[in-house]
């Protein structure tokens, strides 16, 4: 089956992508959304601009829509990103890195009903310090582009997620209630190595902007 991959360049929906590929599917294209909504309700926005490179070390085309990013709103032009896709690529489903938000699940499952296709959630419900440990075990290199929430800071920005990132979320998880894999938008992330990649992302860190507990990071 030819999917498309809802694809923001961070590690869920790029490790969904590749197990998608490991179980058979064919990935025949990636869909981004830009928002121009920072604080979106649906869509990643730090540093997606990469994933115009991302898409070339992957050897796969990518679409790209822009969205004001207004809730609900910015639903009609992700539809109108997949339909594009099914037009290009024949795709017949979506890869979607969601872990454990019904709201992003359920309105992208709304999408793929309407539209006819098959919905595919490798990552659903999974447990959070798992999918993290399975990012190091499968060589994924990873890391935090942003963050928004106590105790997070300025520092956090750039950190690589490693067996150490791992062992300090489990603490974090444990006396502030963090999710340890960022899917209350505690942090975001930017995969800059793994096996679908040809070659490492190349990438500079130009500046980190925010304040108090939330920042990101401005690529070269």
């Amino acid at each position: 089956m030819r999917l498309g991959v809802l694809f923001s360049g961070g590690k869920d929906s790029m490790y969904s992508a590749f197990l998608a590929k490991k179980r058979g599917y064919k990935l025949s294209c990636l869909i981004s959304i830009f928002s121009k909504n920072k604080d979106s309700f649906m869509f990643h926005t730090p540093a997606i601009e990469l994933t115009k490179k991302q898409s070339n070390l992957m050897g796969l085309p990518l679409i790209v829509f822009e969205t004001l990013g207004k809730k609900e709103l910015e639903l009609q032009d992700l539809e109108r990103a997949i339909v594009s896709a099914i037009k290009k690529y024949k795709i017949r489903g979506v890869v979607t890195g969601a872990v454990g938000s019904v709201y992003q699940a359920s309105r992208i499952q709304n999408i793929c009903n309407k539209l006819g296709l098959e919905c595919f959630n490798p990552l659903w419900q999974k447990n959070q310090i798992e999918l993290l440990e399975e990012l190091l075990k499968n060589k994924f290199q990873v890391i935090l582009s942003g963050v928004a929430a106590y105790p997070l800071d300025k520092k956090w920005v750039g950190r690589k997620i490693d067996k150490f990132f791992i062992e300090e979320m489990k603490k974090l998880h444990e006396k502030y209630k963090i999710n340890p894999a960022g899917e209350g938008g505690e942090f975001e992330s930017l995969v800059i190595d793994c096996p679908l990649f040809k070659n490492k992302l190349d990438f500079k860190i130009k500046n980190i902007i925010g304040e108090g507990n939330a920042w990101r990071a401005e690529f070269e």
